[in-house]
């Protein structure tokens, strides 16, 4: 079986934090880490800290995760990507998702209409620019020329390049799109005893384009603790849990909680995003139930961790996208956790 790979998380770029995330990057590409990500909510963009790394490391792939959809035209980010691309001799992997009503809407000042739609005529533009075309394109969303305007069709300045692309999505129709058109996928609300809740979809759209699942790279987040005394663990992993359910998304759209109710806890997520949007937070972080905990990370002794990471490889996940936010801010106990986790990893049968 092929070893799982890894990737880690950067984390918001500050001034005084931009020397040790480079240091981190740097030291995780020693490690044989395959990928670091950047990404944009409400902090700083996911474009330029990988530009900055481009030139600090060598051999690491370098990823969105994710660029928003809504906060840049396809061209603009075909055009970015093509730079990193250029940056960083090849290394680069455009992610990319339509974010949520809440960052959208209150952010961007872009109505959340059909982000479905907005994600594929993304991917279909960046495509036709990463393949050196003259960009004709005639969508729900963009067209381009735009009719009845005074522009013409473009082609960019750009010898043609294979530019990976990653979708973050979590809704069924979303998944059946990236199983159809992308060369990889970043899950979350993931578990790897229930794969189904998304694999399935992955696999159909797959299929459906006469592509099987083992053709998209499978990058899943987890997130890690190494410790002796599992009930505090999973105490401390529940607020989390519960703004997941109630605080990522609106009382009608929340991806993540839909993700939790097809691995068969329905009744749990809905009373969790109850409890939060009625203002009661400790309630809500109450109200987890132990499994929805453990059963979508990985914690507990070495022992433990190392069964969960192998049930993960075992569910067909490709590479593990790892939070180690357990170990506290950039610093000695991070580096120590990640290097535990490549060993694990590695000596994993």
């Amino acid at each position: 079986m092929t070893a799982m790979k890894l990737a880690i998380e950067m984390g918001p770029i500050k001034p005084d934090s931009l020397k040790q995330t480079v240091e981190w990057v740097q030291f995780a590409e020693k490690l044989g880490v395959d990928m670091a990500f950047a990404a944009e909510a409400w902090w700083s963009d996911a474009v330029t800290p990988l530009a900055y790394l481009a030139d600090k490391t060598h051999r690491i792939k370098l990823a969105t995760g994710i660029m928003q959809t809504t906060a840049r035209t396809p061209a603009m980010t075909a055009m970015s990507a093509l730079t990193l691309h250029d940056l960083s001799d090849g290394r680069f992997v455009l992610g990319l998702g339509a974010s949520g009503p809440q960052v959208v809407e209150g952010l961007h000042s872009i109505r959340y209409s059909k982000p479905l739609s907005r994600l594929k005529e993304t991917v279909d533009i960046c495509r036709m620019i990463f393949a050196g075309e003259k960009v004709q394109y005639q969508g729900d969303i963009f067209q381009m020329p735009l009719p009845k305007s005074e522009g013409k069709a473009i082609k960019i300045a750009h010898e043609p390049v294979d530019i990976p692309i990653y979708l973050a999505t979590l809704g069924p129709n979303a998944l059946r799109f990236t199983g159809a058109a992308a060369n990889g996928w970043l899950g979350t609300s993931f578990s790897p005893d229930f794969p189904s809740a998304h694999f399935d979809y992955l696999e159909e759209g797959a299929i459906s384009c006469q592509r099987t699942i083992q053709d998209l790279d499978l990058c899943v987040s987890a997130r890690i603790e190494l410790g002796d005394d599992i009930d505090a663990i999973i105490a401390r992993r529940k607020p989390a849990v519960a703004f997941n359910m109630g605080g990522m998304g609106s009382a009608k759209t929340n991806f993540y909680n839909d993700a939790f109710k097809r691995a068969g806890y329905a009744e749990d997520a809905l009373a969790i995003q109850q409890l939060w949007l009625d203002g009661k937070r400790k309630e809500a972080a109450q109200r987890v139930p132990d499994a929805m905990v453990t059963q979508f990370q990985a914690l507990g002794d070495r022992a433990m961790v190392t069964d969960r990471l192998g049930k993960y490889r075992d569910a067909g996940v490709t590479t593990l996208k790892l939070g180690l936010d357990s170990a506290g801010p950039l610093g000695p106990a991070r580096y120590e956790l990640l290097e535990q986790i490549v060993d694990i990893t590695r000596g994993l049968s």
